[in-house]
This record gives C-alpha cells, sequence and structure tokens, in this order.
C-alpha cells in the first residue's frame, strides 16, 4: 500500500487526515502530517520527513503532497523524491487527498494521477444551478 506523508504549513496536515478520517469513518493507514511551524529550522523539516518517508515505505512507494510550491514545506520535500517510488505533488486539495487513499493499494505512479486528477476536478465553480433538494 503506497504510504502518504502530507507535508504543510501547520495546521493543514492533521486538518486534512482528521477530515480524510471523518470521510472515511476511520483514521486511514500509513499516513502521516509535517505541520511546518514559522521560523521552524528546514534541516529539522528535512529530518522529519526523511524519517517518516521511510517509516511509510512499506516497498511500494510514497506520495508526499504538500500545500504550495516554493513554501518552506515543499522546498523540504524536493530531497525525498525518487521518480517512480517517492513522488511529491503540490496544492493539497481534500478531493486530492480522498483521490489519493481511494487508489493507493496501486502503483505509485496511478495514485499521483489519480490525486491530480481529484484535485483538478474537486475544484469547480457552485452557483444555484447545482441546488439539491426542494427549491
Amino acid at each position: 500500500m503506497i504510504g502518504i506523508l502530507l507535508i504543510t504549513h501547520a495546521p493543514l496536515g492533521q486538518a486534512f487526515i482528521q477530515a480524510a478520517s471523518h470521510v472515511f469513518r476511520a483514521c486511514p493507514e500509513r499516513i502521516e502530517a509535517i505541520d511546518v511551524v514559522a521560523d521552524q529550522d528546514p534541516a529539522q523539516v528535512k529530518a522529519l520527513a526523511s524519517a517518516a518517508t521511510a517509516r511509510l515505505d512499506d516497498g511500494s512507494g510514497v506520495l508526499v503532497i504538500t500545500d504550495i510550491v516554493g513554501g518552506t514545506p515543499a522546498m523540504c520535500s524536493l530531497s525525498l523524491g525518487q521518480p517512480g517510488h517517492v513522488e511529491i505533488i503540490a496544492g493539497i486539495s481534500l478531493p486530492m487527498l480522498l483521490r489519493a487513499l481511494t487508489y493507493r493499494h496501486d502503483n505509485v505512479e496511478v495514485v499521483l494521477e489519480m490525486a491530480l486528477a481529484g484535485g483538478q476536478s474537486g475544484a469547480q465553480r457552485i452557483d444555484n444551478r447545482l441546488r439539491v433538494g426542494p427549491k
């Protein structure tokens, strides 16, 4: 099973895990979050991320999801990348995370693509045409 590591600005990572736990009615397995706080030493974040990646990898690989390109969490994740084994994407959203969790029994490339598709299709304009129930 693909491990999932969230590296985000605090408190996003833990909040995303809580939201996923709510949707799935249990905390998913093999997922961790590193919530980076203001002025945290990047070397410390890198060490935490490296250790978490090692814990989460059962040999199937790890998907690292971060929040914003260029931010400290994303920059600290760069050294983790191993194409085809440890993949990194930015722009976390709940649809992205739920899609990654749903397909994580496949290989890391499929999980990566499904997570990206979930993030892209999950961003939609909502207006009164999408109302559900009585008007």
